[in-house]
């Protein structure tokens, strides 16, 4: 009963992915709930941590072809939270965030937009998360 309110309640990473049905694994969490979205979405305005939230439709043919290139993306940036949210099955979530077109990354940190691609555009989704992502810093 644990595991199915945890997945009701929207769980962590470690839920989100283990035991997926899919082929392989990726570190992309995908939001099929709203009321799981806001749980997670309220969560991440505790944290520095940087949030890429790639909003994306089945139909939609540039989405597919950055769909390996953020599973890439989100397999190199450990450090960053990676989110994915079909506009048609969680449209009001997509009008929060005012999307108009598919794909749009939006780029967040502590519940606030710092950068926005529209459009598949693999080097200026990359560079903007290099520029916001949280870089240890060590001590001397």
């Amino acid at each position: 009963m644990g595991s199915f309110l945890s997945s009701l309640l929207g769980g962590g990473l470690a839920s989100a992915t283990e035991g997926s049905s899919s082929s392989e694994s990726s570190r992309v969490i995908p939001f099929h709930s709203s009321n799981r979205w806001q749980i997670h979405f309220n969560d991440s305005k505790q944290s520095n941590k940087l949030m890429v939230v790639d909003f994306t439709a089945s139909w939609c043919g540039p989405c597919k072809f950055m769909e390996p290139a953020v599973n890439a993306m989100a397999e190199k940036f450990a450090d960053v939270d990676f989110a994915k949210i079909d506009v048609d099955e969680l449209s009001g979530v997509a009008q929060e965030f005012g999307v108009q077109a598919m794909p749009t990354f939006v780029l967040l940190k502590q519940g606030k937009e710092v950068e926005r691609v529209v459009g598949s555009k693999k080097d200026e989704l990359e560079k903007k998360i290099m520029k916001h992502r949280e870089v240890p810093k060590f001590a001397a």
